[in-house]
């Protein structure tokens, strides 16, 4: 019998520094070009410049000054106080519906996770009041609670519930079965469990709804001060751009509009963007 051939181990050998990994050290622009703030700062640089490009080649300041007129106008009212006045009373009132809407949104969801019958009136009010425009309550708000703040954080309140109810509400549904069993695991109260497993579950879609009923409260209330402005004679950001347009000061128009659009900016990406940093980013639900 004979014996089988043995054949001698095969030995690959790797050379490792052939697939060495090489760094490329980056350019400066390279490293620009990957910072999102430096591309939102080029592109807003880039609107700016197409303004005051088309605003020189129209030639009629009454019907579109440039941006340095608009500028100029800001700086002035800034200086006069008559935009620091109107920003803080638009603000309050932003703050006063805002908070409102939010919290009414919050207990309006708890109970609709904890009951079938809470479930069905959130969805039937929302299915009812969400597409409503709250602009078109300022009639009624007008005639239930006459003029003043009343009327505004009604019509706030109003813009802010039914949108963050509803993305609230599609949060918890969305809520991962693994984390709805350990919080039954843990044996958990009904509010325990909406506090400790739903809400941290939900927060990217409760952030969402967050977001969307701030753009609704600021534009419905720079709406609501247009009208009410002209009706109690006073008012906020909404209002001094009414009265601007009146007296046909188009570039104070345009600075109280530029104002409303750097209050958004400034919400948008310090104010959410640092509470996503903190908790929907450090928490690993979003890249």
């Amino acid at each position: 019998m004979t014996e089988p051939v043995r054949r001698p181990p095969i030995i690959n050998e790797i050379k490792t520094h052939e697939f060495a990994v090489i760094q490329v050290p980056r350019s400066r622009w390279r490293k620009l070009w990957d910072s999102g703030t430096f591309r939102k700062t080029l592109l807003l640089a880039v609107l700016v410049l197409l303004w005051e490009l088309y605003a020189r080649a129209l030639g009629n300041p009454l019907l579109f000054p440039t941006f340095t007129a608009t500028v100029g106008a800001l700086f002035k009212s800034i200086a006069s106080g008559e935009i620091p006045r109107a920003a803080v009373t638009t603000l309050a009132l932003l703050f006063k519906g805002y908070t409102a809407g939010l919290v009414l949104a919050g207990l309006l969801t708890a109970v609709a996770s904890m009951t079938r019958l809470g479930a069905d009136i959130l969805e039937t009010l929302t299915a009812m009041f969400n597409p409503l425009p709250s602009i078109a309550l300022l009639p009624l708000a007008l005639l239930w609670f006459g003029l003043g703040e009343g009327s505004i954080i009604f019509v706030l309140i109003h813009a802010v519930l039914w949108a963050a109810a509803l993305n609230t509400y599609t949060g918890f549904r969305s809520v991962s079965p693994t984390l709805t069993l350990v919080g039954r695991n843990y044996a958990l109260s009904r509010a325990g469990f909406v506090l400790h497993i739903l809400i941290p579950g939900a927060f990217p879609s409760i952030l969402a709804g967050m977001k969307i009923g701030w753009a609704f409260a600021w534009r419905t209330l720079i709406a609501a001060e247009l009208v009410f402005g002209v009706s109690s004679g006073k008012g906020g950001l909404g209002w001094y751009i009414y009265q601007s347009k009146n007296q046909l000061e188009i570039p104070e128009v345009f600075a109280g509009l530029l104002t409303v659009i750097l209050f958004g900016l400034f919400v948008e990406n310090l104010v959410f963007r640092v509470i996503e940093k903190r908790t929907v980013r450090r928490w690993g639900m979003a890249h």
